[in-house]
């Protein structure tokens, strides 16, 4: 069972859950913390499924590179076989595909149909083609902000240019880290981090601009006024401040050990980052509850390496 969770990397599976449901908040707005309708739950299984399917078809098609590079890893180990991994993959990716379009009947909207099977085909071409040229980090940034379309669409969005950043920038910032996940297990080259944490913090950049793009309604009216533009965007520079913080320490010291801890840490904050982006479109309660989100990604890292 610990090959199988190692497998399936658990603790990012947060972070899957935490991008729809955060993309159904900020078009949806509730003012009050109910539970949410089956339309967003069922985007949020789908991206999970989907999620989870990539992450096991990445390591089938890599079993032969970790056997040299990660021989620790579950296929390489032979702890679980190659077809059955296969088989749970496809499985899965059939389920995320299956509940999708069980929220496109409930939204009576294409368009969570249309996100899912785009997202599926990105995995896929991710997986079996781009890895480790220069369109993987395209492909699986717009993995990323797929995941938001996802949960967007379910709500009827998006609505407004302002939501559009998001998906943008998240997709970046996702880009930058899977850019700079590429020397985690070889020869680490300063250049190429660099490169990538500037994609980080242009990706960042772009999703800030969801609360002052000109005709938004603004977080100071979903927020009850209780927080001001500046204030919100102070909050998002700290959280930013400390995910490229810990990336630049990987230049300075460039070994595997650090880019590790590095990508773990951004990729953790994107929980984080969803729930202040939650905190702009529909208040504090909101994004208390993405953030909590935190304690399955903290609990699970104890056992399961994240990366």
């Amino acid at each position: 069972m610990i090959a199988w969770l190692r497998l399936l990397r658990v603790p990012n599976l947060a972070t899957a859950a935490a991008d729809p449901l955060a993309g159904f908040l900020v078009v949806s707005q509730p003012r009050q913390v109910d539970w949410p309708p089956p339309a967003c739950w069922l985007a949020v299984g789908a991206v999970v499924s989907l999620y989870a399917a990539g992450l096991v078809l990445n390591d089938v098609c890599d079993v032969e590179l970790d056997r040299r590079e990660r021989p620790e890893r579950p296929l390489p180990r032979g702890v679980i076989g190659i077809a059955a991994a296969t088989r749970a993959g496809v499985a899965l990716g059939a389920s995320g595909l299956c509940l999708a379009g069980a929220a496109t009947w409930l939204a009576a909207s294409p368009w969570p149909a249309v996100v899912s099977g785009t997202l599926a085909t990105a995995i896929w071409l991710y997986d079996r083609h781009a890895k480790g040229t220069p369109v993987g980090p395209v492909l699986m940034g717009g993995c990323r902000g797929a995941a938001w379309l996802l949960g967007m669409a379910a709500a009827g969005g998006p609505t407004t240019p302002a939501e559009w950043l998001i998906p943008i920038g998240m997709g970046l910032y996702a880009a930058g880290i899977t850019a700079y996940a590429h020397d985690e297990a070889g020869r680490v080259r300063p250049m190429l981090l660099v490169a990538a944490i500037l994609v980080m913090l242009f990706g960042l950049t772009i999703a800030a601009g969801f609360v002052w793009l000109p005709g938004r309604g603004g977080i100071e009216l979903s927020a009850g006024g209780r927080m001001t533009v500046a204030s919100w965007l102070l909050l998002w520079a700290l959280i930013a401040s400390s995910v490229l913080g810990r990336a630049v320490l990987a230049v300075i010291d460039p070994t595997p050990g650090r880019v590790r801890v590095a990508v773990g840490n951004a990729i953790m904050s994107i929980i984080s980052l969803d729930a202040v982006l939650a905190l702009a479109a529909c208040g504090e309660r909101w994004a208390v509850a993405i953030f909590c989100l935190l304690a399955w990604f903290l609990a699970w890292r104890r056992l399961i390496p994240p990366t």
